[in-house]
């Protein structure tokens, strides 16, 4: 089941501020979800943040990976 999670929730899993959180929204080399507008609320799917932290997860093993010279 998809659960949503608030702005306060976003920067507290990330650790980041909430200036931080517009940066990344409105950044598209970060490619960071797009939240939903529920009611008045502004709101992230579980899963879409899941995703994005699966993207980074792989750019970072990808990036750390030694190559053996040629």
């Amino acid at each position: 089941m998809t659960q949503y999670l608030s702005s306060n929730q976003v920067q507290e899993h990330y650790k980041i501020s909430r200036s931080s959180l517009y940066r990344w929204q409105d950044d598209p080399t970060i490619r960071f979800p797009r939240p939903l507008k529920i009611g008045h609320r502004i709101l992230w799917r579980d899963i879409d943040l899941e995703d994005f932290d699966a993207r980074m997860a792989e750019l970072s093993h990808s990036n750390t990976q030694i190559h053996p010279a040629a």
